[in-house]
């Protein structure tokens, strides 16, 4: 069954944060050799409050068996505590686009661990739930499952 229509995952990294360690989790997230399946990870850079430099790292997946991979991971990796926290809170997570949104804590990733987070030190997935009809009824049905 298809869960998902597209993937986006982002993180910001702070002036003073170690950048290759947080570069390393990021890529890591992703269950594929990123150079051979043609993915791209986007860097930008940003200025924040006080003048701070701060670099963004992003990845779109929208091919079917790269989201697929994606989802098996994070599903495998969060744990089933983890997993009945976001079903518990999946009205919440669910925008009216139909975009379900993960934090995953930044500091708990970079020790190996995927722990959700509400904190804003974190790696963002935002997931475009694939719903027919596109409804937000069916589509919590499919977080669900997908989370199941």
């Amino acid at each position: 069954m298809k869960f998902a229509n597209s993937v986006t995952i982002r993180v910001f990294v702070k002036d003073g944060e170690d950048y290759d360690a947080v570069h390393a989790a990021f890529r890591s997230l992703v269950p594929l050799d990123l150079e051979k399946e043609k993915v791209l990870v986007r860097q930008q850079a940003a200025v924040g409050f006080n003048e701070r430099r701060i670099g963004i790292l992003e990845i779109v997946l929208v091919k079917d068996r790269h989201i697929r991979a994606f989802l098996d991971f994070l599903r495998e990796r969060l744990g089933e505590r983890q997993r009945q926290l976001l079903i518990h809170q999946k009205e919440s997570r669910l925008d009216s686009g139909l975009d379900f949104f993960v934090r995953l804590d930044k500091d708990k990733l970079l020790a190996g661990e995927f722990f959700v987070t509400d904190s804003g030190n974190c790696f963002h997935v935002k997931i475009g739930i694939a719903a027919f009809p596109r409804k937000r009824g069916i589509a919590l049905i499919a977080v669900e499952r997908l989370l199941s």
